[in-house]
């Protein structure tokens, strides 16, 4: 026998009724919450993650919020270009449609650029940029065929702001930015909104992995003493940050409205660093910038 909350949220041919949220990278912190949050808010979500083994925490904390029956999990590795291509294909074939993508899969690394290895480049931009436009290459025909859709980047402060020490990480998000910017214009004849979602420091699972990207890069650098000194700085920032709930608030806000804006800054100090960077000259910027860095690296020469 059918459970009725599964049944109630079928029509007669088996079909889902409500509309359908595809969400990436949702084994923790952003892409978990929001996942939650939005089968919370009457979405039907297909939660990918890299290796579904990790789904405990998600289906616990729907299964808490009574929403269990509204998320299906699936395995996706951004990063196989062809999967993510089969993924999306399968599920809109099996839902019919897919009404908002929300782009999350992602993670931080840094370190100074003279050690930090091609690899890892490949890495980041494989993940935080090229697996996210595969992602939304495959969705884009079924939103175009509705003539209506929602596309939602998790970007960053660090696409907006330049930062020492996490220029991969950095580079990353300048790229989403950009080419969100792009796909806004190109998608807006067919109905499809595209979205960046602009987050500054927020506590989930992207600090601990950076941190210990940043460590291990730092041990037999010729910037050892610096990269100790930033290990401990970004530690600092991480204790502080606060919990991500501001965030997903912000993503089920843009999802109810009609004409959503392209970009929307969160968190404290976001919206004057984007400020600060149209209206102040460069040398300006960088004299501040420096100085920031020679109290954290100690240095009377920075």
């Amino acid at each position: 026998m059918r459970n009725k909350s599964i049944s109630s949220s079928e029509d007669e041919k088996g079909q889902i009724k409500q509309p359908i949220a595809f969400v990436t990278g949702t084994s923790s912190g952003f892409g978990l919450l929001s996942s939650v949050a939005l089968a919370q808010n009457g979405y039907y979500v297909v939660a990918t993650m890299r290796n579904v083994e990790k789904k405990g925490e998600l289906m616990a904390r729907a299964k808490e919020a009574g929403v269990n029956h509204s998320i299906e999990v699936v395995q996706l590795d951004v990063t196989c270009f062809d999967q993510a291509e089969a993924v999306v294909h399968a599920i809109g074939e099996k839902l019919g449609r897919i009404d908002l993508l929300l782009n999350n899969a992602g993670y931080g690394s840094g370190g100074f650029v003279e050690d930090v290895p091609l690899s890892d480049w490949q890495q980041i931009m494989d993940t935080n940029v090229l697996g996210l436009v595969a992602v939304t290459k495959a969705v884009i025909p079924y939103m175009r065929e509705q003539k209506k859709g929602l596309i939602i980047n998790m970007s960053s402060i660090s696409g907006l702001f330049g930062s020492p020490v996490l220029s991969p990480y950095v580079s990353s998000k300048f790229a989403v930015e950009g080419f969100s910017e792009s796909l806004r214009f190109e998608l807006l004849p067919y109905g499809i909104y595209t979205v960046l979602v602009e987050p500054g420091s927020y506590q989930t699972e992207i600090w601990s992995k950076a941190l210990n990207t940043l460590s291990s890069e730092g041990k037999s650098s010729a910037y050892a003493n610096e990269m100790e000194r930033m290990v401990g700085h970004v530690s600092e920032i991480a204790r502080q940050a606060p919990p991500p709930h501001e965030v997903i608030e912000l993503i089920i806000k843009i999802t109810k409205k009609k004409k959503p804006a392209l970009r929307y800054p969160v968190g404290k100090g976001v919206k004057s660093f984007s400020l600060l960077k149209k209206i102040l000259p460069w040398s300006v910027i960088e004299r501040i910038v420096m100085a920031q860095l020679k109290q954290i690296f100690g240095r009377k020469n920075v």
